[in-house]
């Protein structure tokens, strides 16, 4: 009986899956999820055909293209949940996901909806409201986050900081960084409460299929 040994990759496969993923990188992130593969191909200096055969469908693309980020964010929620001042992991979790966000729309697009190309990040999309609001929960019981707090307003101001994409590239992740400081400061409690409006429910419209 004999053993089929797996061939290794050849070096021009490898090089042709690096190209194309750095290409992915830039177009995704620069045009959003939108961007055709194509594109990516042509970026990458490869024909379509090599392209889908490394990635036979677009979200097979897009996983690996974010796979840093989603590590990334999944990194910053565990941290965020084990820091000992809630409130502190709460602002961390805020500064971090915004930064996130601010170097990438393709990223802030696939994690802000129900892109169907992008199902793959619901979980992580889950998992850090998940967080969130346990965060919450217990930054409420110091007497540091307002009462009104809830999930929702997390998910409103990273609509809002989807504007960022707009802003020059070199000025993205100083903007970025200012505008959750603000953030941050809304969200604590103050000495005196000023009752908010209500808040928008925005959270369940993340999970529904949004048509293209």
């Amino acid at each position: 009986m004999t053993t089929e040994v797996p061939h290794p990759v050849r070096s021009d496969a490898r090089d042709n899956r690096a190209r194309i993923l750095e290409a992915a990188r830039a177009v995704f992130g620069e045009e959003g999820l939108g961007a055709p593969m194509r594109e990516v191909a042509r970026r990458a200096g490869v024909g379509p055909a090599t392209l889908y055969r490394h990635f036979p469908a677009k979200r097979d693309l897009l996983a690996q293209t974010f796979a840093e980020q989603r590590r990334a964010c999944r990194t910053a929620v565990l941290d965020a949940l084990a820091d000992p001042d809630p409130w502190h992991g709460f602002c961390d979790l805020i500064e971090r996901i915004c930064e996130l966000h601010a170097h990438s729309r393709g990223f802030a697009d696939a994690f802000m909806t129900a892109f169907p190309e992008a199902m793959d990040f619901a979980e992580d999309r889950e998992r850090t409201l998940r967080a969130v609001t346990e965060l919450a929960r217990r930054a409420r019981e110091t007497g540091r986050l307002r009462p009104e707090f809830v999930v929702d307003d997390l998910v409103l101001i990273l609509m809002a900081h989807r504007g960022l994409q707009d802003t020059p590239r070199e000025a993205r992740g100083a903007a970025s960084r200012r505008y959750a400081a603000y953030v941050i400061e809304a969200f604590r409690a103050p000495e005196a409460t000023t009752p908010l409006p209500p808040a928008a429910r925005l959270a369940d419209s993340l999970t529904r299929t949004t048509e293209r």
